[in-house]
């Protein structure tokens, strides 16, 4: 088996590490998602990750909360899940690193852009958490700036719908699945790909998004090996 990319961002919301369940972290999960990517790393890509903290908590769901507290607290879930998906890496003997864009040195280091790209050369998984360390940024955001930061060929956008649509599939059972999309099409049509301020980074860096599901974790594998799962995003025209 012969990878496409050589060095890619996966982004995994916090949703989907909860499984079936709505909250919390579902072990089963976790170790399925683990398996498909050390199989990536064995192959020789270069993994970074992005994870989301929905799963235990969204800063918009802080009613009545101060906007920046809420985002902190968003902020520290991804930790949660970081270090979750760290440990059950590690437990199959890959080699893996997590940074964090606020410090909290006895428990992962600090962001550093070099470090992390040596990691990554070293064969190392490097996990982002924290976001971008700033409130009123998405994890979406997040995986859009560290992509560029760190020269992914692409993101592998795992969310628990297995790509794009133009309506909300759960409540249209007749709502039609994309292939491909441009980035302006995910702007103008409003779809719930990326925020638009991640979506817009994406297009500035010319930086290929492929939307895909994690109900089935080997998906991980077939998109890295090339197979057309999912919906792409890129710039209008290019092949």
């Amino acid at each position: 088996m012969v990878p496409k990319y050589k060095r890619v961002m996966l982004k995994i919301s916090g949703e989907a590490l909860a499984g079936q369940e709505r909250f919390g972290l579902d072990p089963h999960t976790i170790n399925a998602i683990s398996q498909q990517i050390h199989k990536c790393v064995q192959l020789g890509v270069q993994i970074a990750i992005v994870v989301g903290g929905g799963n235990f908590w969204r800063g918009r769901s802080g009613e009545g909360m101060d906007r920046t507290t809420a985002d902190h607290m968003g902020m520290l879930a991804t930790v949660i899940n970081a270090l979750a998906l760290q440990d059950a890496l590690e437990s199959r003997g890959v080699p893996t690193r997590v940074q964090t864009a606020i410090e909290m040195r006895q428990i992962a280091e600090p962001y550093i852009r070099r470090k992390a790209v040596r990691h990554l050369e070293k064969g190392r998984i490097v996990i982002f958490a924290c976001g971008t360390g700033n409130p009123f940024f998405s994890t979406d955001t997040t995986a859009a700036l560290r992509a560029a930061e760190i020269d992914a060929e692409i993101i592998l956008l795992a969310k628990k719908v297995d790509g794009v649509y133009d309506s909300d599939p759960k409540e249209n059972p007749n709502a039609t699945k994309f292939e491909e999309l441009s980035y302006i099409d995910i702007l103008k049509q409003g779809l719930g790909v990326m925020d638009s301020t991640a979506t817009s980074l994406c297009m500035d860096n010319n930086i290929p998004i492929i939307v895909f599901g994690l109900s089935q974790p080997e998906n991980i594998l077939k998109v890295i090996l090339g197979e057309k799962i999912g919906t792409l995003v890129k710039e209008e025209g290019k092949k």
